[in-house]
């Protein structure tokens, strides 16, 4: 087994009243996104349909040079049907704000997110920065210009 990268330090400020709430986490070793909390005050129920901006109770200073992406949690998406809505979610190097996660309930029935629960996933990514070079012709490929479904797969 390979030895780990080094960790990207990333500072991070609990909102006031938030304290007792984890840090975002890995559940494992090799998880690849850690897991976010919900920073509710109080049971916030999402019924069949709705859609909440639920806190995490943090804020932080992604470095230039990288975002965080905020992501759905498979065991809710699978089990009741909420998933985050704007999946991924971007969050900025230069955002100083509260994270929040924009949950959905596209289930049957009503979820109630609880206080401290992992409602989401954080996973901290290198971006590469676009210079445009506009061209009279782009270089050709197998595809070309084939849209959706033309492969039959």
């Amino acid at each position: 087994m390979s030895s780990s990268p080094t960790p990207l330090p990333i500072p991070i400020q609990p909102v006031p009243g938030n304290e007792d709430l984890p840090l975002p986490s890995y559940a494992t070793e090799l998880a690849a996104a850690m897991d976010l909390h919900a920073a509710v005050t109080e049971p916030l129920a999402l019924a069949p349909g709705a859609i909440a901006l639920v806190p995490c109770g943090f804020a932080m200073a992604v470095p230039p040079g990288f975002e965080a992406q905020v992501r759905p949690r498979s065991g809710l998406a699978a089990k009741h049907g909420v998933t985050v809505l704007n999946a991924p979610g971007t969050i900025d190097a230069d955002y100083r704000g509260e994270v929040k996660v924009i949950l959905i309930n596209l289930g049957t029935a009503p979820f109630v997110v609880e206080r401290a629960m992992r409602i989401a996933q954080l996973l901290v990514a290198p971006l590469p920065r676009v210079e445009w070079a506009p061209v009279t012709e782009l270089p050709p490929t197998e595809r070309g210009a084939g849209g959706f479904g033309h492969t039959g797969h």
